[in-house]
């Protein structure tokens, strides 16, 4: 019989995927159904089983085989289609999926010995609470598809949560639509903006999406590279 695997056993939790590209293509693609559904479905000859799999993934990755493709230091050894080839391990509507993106760069010597301190945890940890409580507020009596519990964050909203949550005054439908037409951007990428506009507010303790937590939102999209 099947049992529950690791996306289910994530479940309400974190998958981290380290190595991202290294993992196989079909294992990848795989992820692409409960990160959209959060749930997962197996089949067998005997019928098929559905296990929850509501889970924050979050994955590692370097540029290219090497490590050091963009670098401004260490001139990269890897050819370009060697690049190209590692880098399209990770399939655009699997990227389409994710809704940070984030790019690390090398970490220089004056920041590795400075004594200051960033904020601490405990602020940070505060600060998110307050979000997450504002959320369970907004949601408490929201139900979807009959299940009055399924949606307790932002990430959970449906197209219709998104109409009633997440409205834009002018300015912001304007920075939307010039996204829209610039960056190509599908109705799901549309949709994952807005919900992350939202908690982007909640964590500025905004009760209104503006433009500048939209703005913020667009910057996390995937590049460009990664989708050609």
């Amino acid at each position: 019989m099947p049992q529950p695997g690791e996306i289910s056993l994530a479940h309400r939790g974190v998958l981290f995927l380290d190595e991202l590209p290294e993992f196989g293509q079909h294992t990848l693609e795989v992820l692409r159904q409960p990160l959209e559904d959060k749930i997962v479905t197996i089949s067998r000859a005997q019928g098929s089983l559905t296990f929850p799999a509501n889970f924050m993934l979050i994955g590692a990755m370097n540029p290219c085989p090497c490590g050091y493709y963009g670098d401004a230091y260490k001139e990269c050894t890897c050819a370009p289609s060697v690049i190209t080839r590692y880098q399209k391990r990770i399939s655009g509507p699997l990227l389409d999926r994710i809704d940070i993106h984030i790019e690390v760069p090398r970490v220089e010597y004056q920041k590795l010995s400075d004594n200051r301190l960033g904020e601490p945890s405990s602020i940070i940890q505060a600060r998110v609470e307050v979000a997450r409580q504002r959320q369970r507020e907004r949601f408490a009596n929201i139900s979807k598809n009959g299940d009055p519990n399924i949606i307790s964050s932002n990430g959970d909203m449906g197209p219709a949560e998104i109409r009633l949550f997440c409205p834009l005054d002018e300015q912001g439908n304007a920075l939307m639509r010039q996204a829209m037409n610039q960056l190509q951007l599908s109705a799901r990428a549309y949709h994952r903006i807005l919900k992350l506009a939202r908690t982007i507010a909640d964590l500025a303790n905004c009760e209104r999406i503006l433009p500048v937590h939209l703005a913020e939102a667009l910057q996390y999209r995937p590049k460009l590279e990664f989708l050609k």
